[in-house]
This record gives structure tokens, C-alpha cells and sequence, in this order.
């Protein structure tokens, strides 16, 4: 009898304590040892800097129009006052849409207009169309050294729809627009973008693939390039943005273009593109205005295809213009 009184006695402490919020509690953090996550790090405030992509993704269920533009040279023989320091022409001009199809997975299409390179006649590719994705791999999380940086994957595949050019024997092979068939229209890029941030200031770092099915016999279908961005914070809405990149062109490349005595180029060499410039931040957009050596503002066309310097004034006012719109809100929202 007095086993069966203890037992009982037992059963109705348990009912009393699981009826206590504060023994539940215990309980509940007894059993979940496990932290919750700390909240993610927004590195930077845009999805592209100058010339180059971000770790930032748009977000499930809204879209970011965005317009680049980057004028002619400010100076050198093709700029000055007689061209309004390049505000007289058009360089590249590129339109996209960036949509956010999961937490981790943005869509991106674009039409470009393409490159029209003064300097030389070889890169004037244009009528361009693009397909591409960028996925978040990992996020940086506040005060968590398990997860201290982010990193994305971005590729694309663009196509140009312009008219193949018409040349004669020996030239048929002259220049990049001699298409024979669709996969000579074709090029594709692949980044693995590493940023973090470190107090108000952010930095990445932007290993670059881009590989083009039609090139001029003696360059390169295939390089590599590997680029750096920062983002240095001014004042509340302002921030100074500066992107580099350094491109690995074979040295067969580089003394094929060089050789002055070709029938098929000018002498060209090859620079490495440099952006800096301003991000201005207003209710809804995000507006940069910046300079550039680099011409074109496809990633398969500026990192091979960049052959105007600093150095000679061969840089160019550019700006960008990106509006978010919510197309549909997730359910828990």
C-alpha cells in the first residue's frame, strides 16, 4: 500500500510541474541544445557594384529592373569637348531584370546592346541576350565565427543575335561576328564571389571562368581572371564602390594582337578593368554613378575585351539604376 501511495504521489508532482511554465521552459532548453542562428549579414547594398557582381540576392518574390549605361571615353583623342567628354555617344547600354525565384536562387535575364569598340574592329559582338542565375552558398551571420564570410555562384550563357558579318577569302575568320552556326554565337561566364564585411566597410573577392565558342584564330576561347570590390560607407545614403580586375590572357594571345605587320588587327593590348564611383541610396532605388576603363559591361565581353587604359584617358562615365519591385509575397510574410 504505502508503494502504491508513493507512486501515486509521484505521478501528481509530474502533472503539477509539466502544468509550470518555468519547469517547461527548463525542459524545452534542456532538450534543444542547439543555438538558434544568428541573423545574416547584408554585406552590400546592391547586386552589382560597377563591373562587378555581388554576394546580395533580390529576395523570393520581388524583381530588380536595372539599367547600366557607360558613355565614351572622357578624354584621349576620342573624348574631350569636341565629344562632350563622352557624353555625345553611347558605349554599351544593358537593361535586366533579377528575380528572386527562393530565398537562395536569383533569375536573371538582360539584353545588351553591345560593345562598339572605336579602338579597334574585332569586338563589336552586339545585340547580345542573357540567361544566367547567382546562388547563395553560405551567409556571413553577426557575431557567429562558423559563418564568417558569404559566398555565391553566379554563371550565365549569352547569345548574340546580330547579323554574321561578310568577308571575303582570307578574312572569313577576321573577326568574332563571322558566325557559322548558333554555337558560335555563344559564350558562357562562371564567378565564385567571397565577400565580407567587416564593421560599416565590405569587401569580396570575385574568381572569374569565361569561355567564348567563337574567337579570332590565335585568342583565347577560354581564361580565367580573379577581381576584387569594396564598399567604403561616407555617410548614411552614400558609399564609395571601387571593383578591379586582374585577367589571365595566355602570352600567345597577348603577341598575337601585338604583332604590327597583321592583316587581320591593329596592335592591341589588353588592360585590366578598374571601376570606381559612388552608391547612392533613396527610398526604392539604387543609383551609382562611376568611371571605367572597361567598354563593354557584360562579364563575357569586359573581362577578355578590354582595350582602352586609364593611363590614356580611355575612361568613361557610366551609371546604374536599379528599382525593386515585389511581385509576390511568401505565404509566412
Amino acid at each position: 500500500m504505502q508503494r502504491i501511495f508513493i507512486l501515486i504521489s509521484m505521478l501528481f508532482t509530474l502533472q503539477a510541474l509539466s502544468q509550470d511554465t518555468t519547469f517547461n521552459s527548463l525542459l524545452q532548453g534542456m532538450e534543444d541544445k542547439t543555438p538558434a542562428p544568428k541573423p545574416a549579414v547584408k554585406i552590400f547594398e546592391s547586386e552589382r557594384l560597377i563591373n562587378a557582381n555581388t554576394t546580395e540576392l533580390v529576395g523570393k518574390g520581388k524583381m530588380i529592373f536595372r539599367v547600366i549605361h557607360n558613355f565614351y571615353d572622357v578624354a584621349g583623342s576620342n573624348g574631350g569637348i569636341k565629344n562632350f567628354f563622352g557624353l555625345d555617344n553611347a558605349a554599351d547600354i544593358k537593361i535586366s531584370f533579377q528575380t528572386g525565384l527562393g530565398k537562395r536562387l536569383d533569375l536573371i535575364t538582360s539584353r545588351d546592346r553591345g560593345g562598339e569598340n572605336y579602338q579597334t574592329d574585332f569586338s563589336r559582338v552586339q545585340k547580345l541576350w542573357e540567361l544566367g542565375f547567382k546562388y547563395k552558398l553560405a551567409e556571413q551571420r553577426e557575431n557567429d565565427p562558423r559563418h564568417p564570410v558569404s559566398v555565391a555562384l553566379f554563371a550565365n550563357m549569352v547569345v548574340a543575335s546580330m547579323p554574321s558579318a561578310k568577308f571575303s577569302p582570307p578574312y572569313t575568320d577576321s573577326a568574332e561576328t563571322t558566325f557559322k552556326n548558333l554555337s558560335d554565337r555563344l559564350s558562357q561566364a562562371v564567378q565564385l564571389i567571397i565577400a565580407r564585411k567587416f564593421g560599416e566597410s565590405s569587401v569580396e573577392l570575385v574568381s572569374s571562368f569565361v569561355h567564348r565558342s567563337r574567337v579570332i584564330p590565335g585568342d583565347d576561347k577560354s581564361l580565367f581572371a580573379l577581381g576584387g570590390a569594396a564598399r567604403i560607407p561616407v555617410t548614411r545614403n552614400l558609399a564609395f564602390i571601387i571593383d578591379y580586375f586582374h585577367v589571365f590572357h595566355s602570352q600567345q594571345a597577348k603577341e598575337f594582337y601585338k604583332d604590327p605587320n597583321s592583316a587581320v588587327h591593329p596592335p592591341i593590348k589588353f588592360y585590366d578593368p578598374l571601376g570606381i564611383g559612388f552608391e547612392f541610396l533613396t527610398a526604392g532605388h539604387v543609383f551609382h554613378l562611376n568611371f571605367t576603363n572597361a567598354t563593354e559591361i557584360l562579364e563575357n565581353r569586359f573581362i577578355p575585351r578590354t582595350v582602352t587604359s586609364w593611363g590614356k584617358g580611355q575612361f568613361r562615365w557610366g551609371f546604374t539604376i536599379a528599382r525593386t519591385f515585389v511581385l509576390w509575397r511568401a505565404k509566412n510574410q
